[in-house]
């Protein structure tokens, strides 16, 4: 088996300063549990330092006050080659995140489109080498992924999602390398498994267990793999491909529906 090479990586991350469940738009969020924004922090800190230990370059987006699912920055926007798709947000609690995130980019040079459809950033559109992945069913509306697709200048390959645990395509699926993934198989319908089938025929697999502590809410470099330590399973079947996996507690943000991913946009210029 080859060596893994890691890649340094350009994040976007935004702290769970406004962090807590006080509306429910996903089967993880229940308002009447309480929860703890200082334990949030502290956690979500854990994972910016690790990024940083790692030799990823990090950049801050600020918080704001009543957007809570702000943390969630990989909903945010997708880039591509210096080009940003906009998030347009399915639920009105989370709209005005949209925006904020555009405005941060146009600050920084970037051109950015304002989506005319729904689409929940890398939450449902995965870069996975020359070809985007395109989640749909629950949030991100089929036709954003033709708009991303002409915007974006790549291949886009739609997939269904059918549990409504993984509403998002990165609860339900991870991008390892330009060429590999790892996913759920009954997230998703028999055509959308098909497809997977056909394209990554040597994608790893998690089971139910693993994708219930949100296992697949991962990232990658090439080469180390940050996921929930409680993927105890899925951390071992990537170390049988040659990967290092490194497990971290994101367990109040699992409150929100969120993990690993769902705290990283990768700025790709």
């Amino acid at each position: 088996m080859s060596p893994r090479t890691a890649t340094p990586r350009h994040y976007l991350m935004c702290r769970p300063a406004h962090f807590t469940v006080d509306y429910s738009i996903n089967p993880w969020m229940d308002p009447a549990k309480p929860t703890d924004t200082g334990t949030a922090l502290a956690q979500w800190d854990q994972l910016h330092a690790l990024f940083q230990r790692l030799g990823h370059t990090v950049e801050l987006i600020e918080p704001l006050p009543g957007l809570p699912d702000m943390v969630f920055a990989a909903n945010g926007a997708t880039t591509l080659d210096g080009r940003v798709l906009g998030a347009r947000f399915r639920h009105p609690e989370r709209a005005a995140e949209g925006p904020a995130y555009a405005d941060w980019f146009r600050r920084r040079g970037w051109e950015v489109k304002d989506a005319e459809h729904v689409n929940e950033g890398e939450g449902d559109l995965l870069v996975v080498g020359e070809r985007i992945l395109a989640g749909t069913g629950f949030r991100t509306e089929a036709a954003a992924h033709a708009e991303a697709a002409e915007f974006l200048g790549r291949e886009v390959v739609p997939l269904r999602l059918v549990d409504p645990r993984y509403y998002h395509l990165d609860t339900a699926l991870a991008v390892l390398s330009d060429t590999e993934i790892m996913y759920h198989p009954p997230a998703f319908d028999a055509a959308s498994r098909a497809t997977l089938e056909r394209l990554y025929p040597d994608a790893v697999l998690a089971d139910a267990d693993d994708a219930r502590v949100f296992g697949l809410n991962a990232v990658s470099d090439g080469a180390r793999v940050v996921l929930p330590e409680a993927a105890v399973r899925l951390a071992e079947r990537l170390r049988e491909r040659g990967f290092t996996p490194i497990g971290v507690d994101l367990t109040e943000l699992l409150r929100a529906g969120g993990a690993v991913k769902c705290c990283t946009l990768e700025l790709r210029h």
